[in-house]
């Protein structure tokens, strides 16, 4: 065999060991996570049914805790739960028993992870809730652990095998606490009636940010709105559309009312056999898509793919407010 064949063959090896291994991983996770379904059948359902109701009435804040991979979960469903509208932060225990206690008021909720329970740096958050009696909901897999036992609500989650080979690494135990903070998390924002406005007001940046907008917030309008009234001449309407790029005008009435649209494939048609000036009303279509000023542009964006169009008129009470168009959705990440 040619050190190319062998090379080949090792190649071809690690591959398929490094696919057995994902699909392996992928499926043991599964599995953990299946379990914790079938789990809220029974005590750990009532025990949730708890805490949300602990975390929803408490007037204060969430506040989470975790060692280790613990800890980096227990960041995430504190962040989860801030940005679905539960106020929530989270402590370090370690940092929490040299002052940051103080950041914990009796009308919070602290959540805390462990999966066996017995993290001896919880020790001083978990004795601090006990004294001055604030509510502890426990993630672990141990009801009769040091934290299993103290907490006022434990969610004891099933205790399915580490994805790990050797048993060791948190890998299944990780995904399992990480989904039991995203049912709390989407049970609250329920429960409250959190809505996409909502969720925008803690997501303004980046593509999801964008994609929350109103149709008001990108829409042309004022001095950028190509408008032309219904008695003007197509002259007129391509000096418009030049003038304001993009390649469409709206037609409107002398009440200010969207009476129909001419786009750059109206104008193309009407001069085919040479240039012929004409009163508008002669080659635009009659009413045309529109949409309201609070639409979402995500949803206004799935109307133009849907209707194969590149613009949408915005109107409130019949009067024409602006134009939204889809290059402004590009250029905002929205497409």
């Amino acid at each position: 065999m040619t050190a190319a064949q062998t090379q080949a063959a090792g190649d071809a090896a690690m591959a398929e060991a490094v696919m057995a291994s994902a699909r392996r991983t992928v499926l043991v996770e599964a599995e953990g996570v299946r379990a914790l379904h079938a789990a809220l059948d029974g005590e750990l359902g009532e025990r949730l049914v708890e805490a949300v109701g602990c975390m929803q009435s408490s007037g204060g804040r969430v506040i989470v805790t975790g060692m280790g991979k613990s800890g980096h979960v227990a960041r995430k469903i504190a962040s989860t739960l801030a940005s679905t509208g539960t106020p929530a932060h989270f402590v370090h225990p370690a940092e929490a028993s040299h002052g940051d206690l103080g950041m914990i008021h009796g009308s919070d909720v602290v959540l805390a992870l462990s999966w066996s329970g017995e993290a001896p740096e919880l020790a001083d958050i978990v004795a601090y809730t006990r004294r001055f009696g604030v509510k502890l909901v426990a993630i672990t897999s141990r009801a009769a652990s040091a934290l299993g036992s103290a907490a006022d609500v434990p969610l004891v989650l099933p205790a399915m095998p580490e994805a790990c080979p050797n048993g060791l690494a948190p890998t299944t135990s990780t995904t399992m606490q990480m989904a039991m903070g995203d049912v709390l998390a989407v049970a609250l924002l329920s429960l409250r009636g959190f809505t996409a406005s909502d969720f925008r007001q803690f997501h303004p940046g980046g593509k999801l940010g964008a994609q929350l907008r109103r149709a008001r917030d990108l829409m042309h309008a004022g001095e950028d709105l190509p408008v032309v009234p219904a008695d003007a001449m197509l002259s007129h309407a391509i000096v418009e559309m030049t003038g304001k790029r993009l390649g469409v005008t709206a037609v409107v009435d002398g009440e200010g009312r969207l009476a129909g649209v001419i786009t750059d494939g109206d104008v193309r048609s009407a001069m085919e056999g040479g240039f012929v000036d004409r009163p508008v009303s002669s080659i635009m279509t009659r009413n045309p898509r529109r949409i309201g000023p609070d639409m979402l542009v995500q949803e206004a964006l799935a109307m133009m793919h849907k209707a194969r169009i590149t613009s949408l008129f915005v109107v409130e009470d019949t009067q024409l407010l602006g134009v939204l168009h889809i290059h402004d959705l590009l250029r905002e990440g929205v497409a």
